[in-house]
Parts: C-alpha cells; structure tokens; sequence
C-alpha cells in the first residue's frame, strides 16, 4: 500500500471517476430506493437482498452470510493477496412501522436513514459500477460488504462477523458511512454499556415506609456516578441514558433500573469506568439496604464496542489525508464509533469515511442530505481504494 497517488493519471482511474461522476443521478436514486426499504435491527434482510442486486448488476457475485451480511469480491491480478474491504451498513435506527418517504428539494433529500446510512450502499454501488467499466483493474481484490447490526444495541455485529471470519484475508478495512468529505476517521471509540438492576423488598408506602426503596438506590447510584472524574484525553464519557422501576405510587418499588453507556477512545480508560460504575452500584445498595442481603443488584452488559486506533503514520491513513488534499479539501482526523472500530481492535489498518455531500438531524426523520460535492466525495473514496487495493 502506498501513499503516493501516480495512478490517478492512469486511463483506468480516469474512466472509473468518469462513471461515478456522470452516474451521480443513479446514485441519487439507489439512496432513495434504499432508504424506503425498511431496515431496523434484526429486520435487514429485505435491504440486504435489494443490495445483493445492485451489487450483480455490475457482474459480482455477491453472497449473503450467516449474519445477513451481503459480500461480494471483485475480480483481481492477485485473488489470493490481502483483501481491501468496504463495508456500509445495511441497518438504520427506525423501527419497521416508520414512515420512509423521501422528499426531494433541489439538491437536499429528506427522509429517515437518507445519509445513515443510504449514502455508503449507494455509494459502494456507484464505487463497483467505476471499477465494473474500468475492468476491475486491481492488484488486490476489493471485498464490498453491506454489514448488519452497526447501529444501537446491533452492537456492530456484522462487523464483527466478519472480521472474525475474514480478518485474516484482509489487508485494509473501511466504512464508508454518511456523509462528508472531509474527515478520516481513524480513531474508534469504544463502548461499554450496562443495564442495572436493583432488587429489594419493597412495601407500603405507608404502612412499610423506611423500607430500603429500589428506585431511591438507583438515583443515589446514578448521582454518585455523575460526580465520578473522568480522563479529558483520551476523552471519556459517562451517560446515564434510561430510567425506571416501581410497580404503583402507593408502592415502595422492590425494583428499579437504569442503563448506562460509557465510552472512551482507549480501551484501558474504558476499562476503569467500568470497574469504578461497578464499584459505585455496590455501594448504593449496599447503602439503602443497610442490613446485609436487604437488598440485591444485578450489571448486564447489553453493549461493547471495541476501542482502538490506526495511528496518523500508517499507510492507509496518508492514502486517505493525501486523498482529501488532492481534492481541494482540508483532512480532519477523529475519532467515532463505526465499524472501522472491530477491525481496529483487531490491529488491521482501518479508517471511515464519508460518501461526499452534506448531512444532518441524523436519527431523527427529519434527516436530509444534501447532494453538493457528492460526486467529489465518492471520487475521494475511488481514490483510497484504488491506492489501497494498487493498480494490476
């Protein structure tokens, strides 16, 4: 893998940017196919399978896996050299029942998923499409991949699937998620987030009151948790994100809950928080029980990103800053949670990056995109892929 970017003068990289700029009405158009295709968690398949489609169209073969997710391998000068992988999730944030109309103003569409995360599948198409009319013309093969499972309680586990099983075939990994065209994600932010649950015996709220009271533990916890110091760098955050218990308002709840999502960009920090929240959970119900065995509390991790980093110097990062410079653009690095963040954690040179354009209300639907440099963006991306992969 090199930095340099020689091969843009190259008659297949013309013809490759070429398609994708003068394709950019049907790349419009497969985001707004894919966004009225629902896609909650666990419910991708229909998504996935339009996916598959597209993805034949330019001659692949794709294959679904035992997750869901969609891969397909292009055709190469060496099939059996390091693969360089790009993966778009399939999944959204909406439930199935969501009304996914997409409007269209200009150059802004507005509808549910239209950037998160429509804009990586259809550019991903509108990538095979320039690389299908330029012959395939790569050194090393380019694995598309359309991942289940990034969002939310997903908890990337498409990426984790196949990074599990094909982490040892690949050379490079990177999502291509949303929108933008500036930043190189090259940091992933780890995640651990805990669902607690406290037990006791609950009452009257009259006749029992001094009772040890579920609810009470948990908001003495959560208020101990808000005072706990965290790290500025690397940053680390704590947030207390739903609450809830009790049965009746005449009741001493005997159980109460609240959910956690603690995140870092190290995984050693994020580590800590977590023995420290653990700590803190004790203590609370050991507190409001005030006798032994009075009252009980339960974690469950119902969350774990990975954390993990592919540092500034590595080759894919240069590609990628080099990338976004040759554009007319000025390379911002930073740090999110995609699923770049598995391969990371998995020491495989990883980055994300956006599908050009601009975006925003993301996981509201009031999302919109706005087309505007799109096609530069997705000729940012062609030219990582293409100095990823190297030129047959």
């Amino acid at each position: 893998m090199s930095g340099a970017l020689g091969f843009m003068t190259s008659a297949a990289f013309r013809v490759a940017r070429d398609v994708i700029h003068g394709t950019d009405d049907q790349t419009l158009a497969d985001m707004v196919d894919a966004t009225r295709i629902p896609a909650p968690l666990y419910g991708e398949t229909e998504r996935g399978r339009w996916f598959a489609g597209r993805l034949r169209e330019t001659g692949l073969q794709p294959v679904i896996d035992d997750v869901g997710n969609v891969i397909a391998v292009t055709p190469s000068a060496s099939p059996d050299a390091p693969r360089i992988v790009v993966a778009s999730h399939l999944d959204t944030v909406f439930a199935a029942d969501t009304d996914l109309d997409v409007r269209r103003d200009g150059s802004r569409l507005t509808g549910p998923g239209i950037s998160d995360n429509s804009r990586g599948l259809a550019g991903i198409l509108a990538l095979a499409r320039g690389l299908a009319s330029a012959g395939w013309p790569t050194r090393s093969p380019v694995a598309f991949v359309g991942t289940v499972g990034e969002e939310g309680a997903g908890d990337l586990r498409g990426a984790k699937h196949y990074v599990a099983t094909h982490g040892g075939r690949t050379g490079a990994f990177i999502a291509l998620d949303g929108a933008g065209a500036t930043r190189v994600i090259n940091a992933g932010v780890g995640s651990r987030r805990l669902r607690v649950t406290i037990r006791g015996p609950g009452g009257h709220s009259w006749s029992d009151w001094g009772a040890p009271n579920a609810v009470h533990a948990a908001g003495r916890t959560v208020a101990a948790l808000l005072r706990l110091p965290l790290p500025e760098s690397p940053r680390t955050t704590l947030t207390a994100a739903r609450i809830g218990g009790g049965t009746s308002i005449n009741a001493i709840p005997a159980e109460a809950w609240f959910e956690l999502d603690l995140r870092s960009e190290l995984l050693e920090p994020l580590a800590d928080l977590e023995a420290r929240v653990r700590s803190a959970v004790e203590h609370a119900a050991k507190a409001e029980g005030r006798t032994a065995g009075a009252m009980t509390h339960a974690i469950d991790v119902i969350g774990d990103r990975p954390a993990g980093a592919t540092r500034p110097s590595d080759p894919l990062v240069a590609l990628a800053v080099a990338a976004t410079e040759v554009m007319g653009l000025t390379p911002q690095l930073a740090s999110s949670s995609t699923d770049a963040n598995v391969a990371m954690a998995a020491g495989i040179p990883a980055i994300a990056i956006g599908g050009g354009g601009d975006a925003g209300g993301m996981h509201t639907v009031g999302e919109w995109y706005d087309n505007g440099g799109g096609p530069s963006g997705l000729e940012r991306a062609l030219v990582v892929v293409l100095g990823a992969a190297g030129l047959a």
